[in-house]
């Protein structure tokens, strides 16, 4: 494939196209905005309690106990099980740092293990050796939309006695072995930031679980700590969902499965054209246990990252490097050095993420393919 035989889209590519989308569910979304704005019912309410609902049927879980962001999901859940300054929490070094950054802000300890490198989870081969007796909780984090190997998590945390926190901030609607991630573990917790698969129009985060001490701890921790108005029973925080969030978010979910899917035909349409590059290229794998959602399209560059980003840019194609630096080598948290982690540093010196959201179409990904190829001198 060159440049020559691939024609330059009519319209910009975008990385995530939240406008594209926007456009195509306008008139039901700004009804429904219009009808909170209306209501006068701002903070939690029927909106959000009917979200609430709606998230716990989609998903098959008992509760799902809505949030201000998906970090304050991490960071309720690390609550309710009331993490101990010092307690371990045995998660990866390769994800966005609000995974390591809630544990950090609670005085406990992150303890990383090395990923597998064909999908970026957690190597949970490696997990016992790191056991203490300090370790309170096991929190895979389900990385770019592919769940983690969540059958030996539980084996492990059942044998060892440990809470299992699913990061699924990336994963909605992906599934292992058959079961929707988010009802695995003993908790989840996610994001519904602009960028995800189901996004609002700003922050917005929930935690679900199947565990009805775990879900009335959440929902008294996200409320101040209180049951009931000036009675305070717990330490707690503010972390409550907007009504005017809650009910775009209704308006988008009976649309998640679909989006999901157009999102997989696209990395599928990525993974066939970059098929005669192997050697060049390394194109995500996906585990037959699993279904991905395809939050991010990530590929390995053996070589030459530098040069395809450049040419990318220079051609007006968006792109990223989820994720450049590993959290034990972060100054915020480190406590590592380079070498730590060989599987995770390979990944963050080579990886890129080329465009990947439900509007995008075939031409567009031929022509994405076609530079980030002219980028690698093919």
């Amino acid at each position: 494939m060159t440049e020559a035989m691939v024609e330059a889209p009519s319209k910009p590519i975008q990385m995530v196209d939240v406008i594209g989308q926007y456009r195509r569910y306008q008139d039901e979304i700004d009804s429904a905005v219009l009808e909170v704005v209306k209501s006068g019912k701002y903070i939690n309410g029927p909106y959000v309690q009917a979200f609430e609902r709606e998230m716990a049927e989609y998903l098959g879980v008992r509760h799902a106990i809505a949030c201000a962001s998906g970090t304050d999901a991490l960071q309720l859940a690390l609550m309710a099980i009331d993490l101990q300054p010092g307690d371990e929490v045995i998660t990866t070094p390769f994800t966005f740092a609000a995974t390591t950054e809630t544990i950090a802000l609670l005085h406990g300890k992150p303890v990383y293990v090395d990923i597998e490198p064909a999908t970026f989870n957690l190597d949970v081969e490696q997990i016992e050796s790191k056991i203490t007796p300090r370790t309170r909780a096991i929190l895979p984090v389900h990385l770019f939309g592919q769940p983690a190997n969540m059958t030996r998590i539980s084996e492990i945390a059942r044998k060892h006695h440990l809470i299992v926190i699913e990061d699924a901030a990336q994963a909605v609607g992906a599934t292992w072995e058959g079961k929707k991630v988010c009802g695995i573990g003993d908790m989840a917790a996610i994001s519904f930031y602009p960028s995800k698969n189901l996004g609002a129009f700003g922050d917005a985060g929930m935690v679900t679980t199947n565990d009805d001490k775990l879900a009335h701890a959440i929902r008294t921790i996200a409320n101040h700590g209180s049951e009931r108005a000036y009675y305070h029973d717990r330490l707690g925080v503010n972390s409550r969902l907007d009504a005017i969030q809650a009910a775009i978010l209704s308006v988008k979910l009976p649309y998640l499965d679909e989006w999901n899917a157009n999102r997989s035909r696209a990395a599928a349409t990525y993974s066939e054209l970059f098929e005669d590059y192997s050697e060049l290229v390394q194109t995500p794998f996906l585990d037959p246990r699993a279904t991905s959602i395809w939050h991010q399209y990530s590929i390995i560059l053996s070589t030459g990252r530098e040069q395809v980003a450049q040419h990318l840019r220079e051609v007006g194609i968006p792109h990223g490097i989820y994720y450049p630096i590993p959290l034990h080598l972060q100054r915020a948290y480190a406590d590592g050095s380079r070498g730590d982690f060989p599987t995770t540093e390979y990944a963050a010196d080579h990886i890129l993420s080329l465009p990947m959201h439900s509007e995008l179409i075939s031409e567009e990904i031929e022509y994405i393919v076609s530079h980030v190829l002219e980028g690698l001198g093919v």
